[in-house]
């Protein structure tokens, strides 16, 4: 869900105590309705997945597709950032870096010592750490602010991290996963580039061209991409409809020990940086909430689309995980 970035709010590091983040620029309607798709979306997931394993020959050969509809996802992300995420990463960077390097170090090394906990085999072990070595989750923000947390440093590691995925994800993919399959990082840079930054960047930029006629339709971003999620999640599950029935409570274990590990670890890294309490709620999210349409579409195309597995099941439960952990936190600040 990539146009939950519609929630852009300022709060300052002395206020982060006690205040709720103050809104920017963003009309009421597109933020009801980023928090309302945030809530709907695993139940969409759900059925989603449901489709695809009762129907799995209604979707042959859309495999090829999932690439395409992933740009749909990151060129919604573009078109709801604006120069206020950049500022916010000029304004504090040591924080932001500090977040981009527990993103990239906690999860990737998490996948990868689960995937050898629980001895996986190797398309999924190479499934659960390819989703380690996405960019953040695009429903991060969203859930930060839902927590009562710092959402501008959300916003900020949120969207360097998919910045320099390109650069990270390939060769982290390559480090960690290239014990169980071949892994082409050149290749996978290359789609990363297609699928991810080019897309992204054409938001952006239709953004800053057209922010009058874009703003009309923020309200519509946020379910355009969860339907086009739930599409992707479909295709993955249909294409690996026969190994779900053996595999799905192992892949289901991993997801949690990995999504459940990453954000205490967030969590806990954030304390130790003295971020306070706000600073270390975005940071517990945007550890542990992964792009995993990204690591779908990843999987699917470099890998096979029972590797995809561990990132569809992760595209619904990270989604259930981040939001009881935000109704929690935020209950016990009030």
């Amino acid at each position: 869900m990539s146009a939950e970035r519609s929630e852009h709010y300022e709060q300052s590091q002395e206020s982060h105590q006690s205040e709720q983040p103050e809104h920017h620029g963003v009309d009421s309607a597109g933020d009801r309705s980023a928090r309302r798709a945030v809530t709907v979306f695993p139940f969409l997931v759900l059925v989603a997945g449901a489709v695809g394993l009762l129907l799995p020959g209604s979707f042959t050969g859309w495999g090829e597709a999932v690439p395409y509809l992933l740009g749909v996802v990151m060129f919604c992300m573009g078109v709801t950032m604006t120069p206020e995420d950049f500022r916010g990463v000029a304004k504090r960077p040591w924080a932001v870096a500090l977040g981009l390097v527990a993103h990239y170090v906690i999860m990737p090394g998490l996948g990868w010592a689960v995937a050898h906990l629980l001895q996986l085999p190797p398309q999924l072990a190479a499934g659960v750490i390819l989703v380690g070595c996405a960019p953040s989750g695009t429903a991060s923000n969203v859930v930060t602010y839902l927590a009562r947390g710092d959402v501008a440093l959300s916003v900020s590691v949120a969207t360097v991290s998919t910045l320099v995925a390109p650069l990270v994800t390939p060769p982290l993919t390559l480090l960690l996963a290239g014990e169980y399959l071949p892994v082409d990082a050149g290749s996978m840079v290359t789609d990363i580039l297609k699928t991810v930054l080019l897309p992204v960047l054409a938001g952006l930029v239709v953004r800053l061209l057209a922010a009058r006629h874009v703003q009309r339709t923020l309200p519509v971003l946020p379910w355009l991409s969860a339907l086009t999620i739930g599409v992707i999640v479909t295709v993955v599950v249909a294409g690996s409809a026969d190994a779900i029935k053996s595999a799905a409570l192992l892949v289901f274990v991993a997801v949690v020990l990995h999504n459940g590990l990453g954000l205490a670890l967030g969590y806990g890294a954030g304390r130790m940086a003295r971020l306070g309490e706000p600073g270390s709620r975005a940071m517990a999210f945007e550890v542990g909430m992964q792009n995993s349409g990204l690591a779908a579409s990843l999987a699917t195309a470099h890998f096979s689309p029972l590797a995809a597995l561990p990132a569809a099941v992760f595209s619904v439960w990270h989604n259930i995980s981040g939001a009881l952990a935000a109704a929690w936190l935020s209950r016990r600040t009030r």
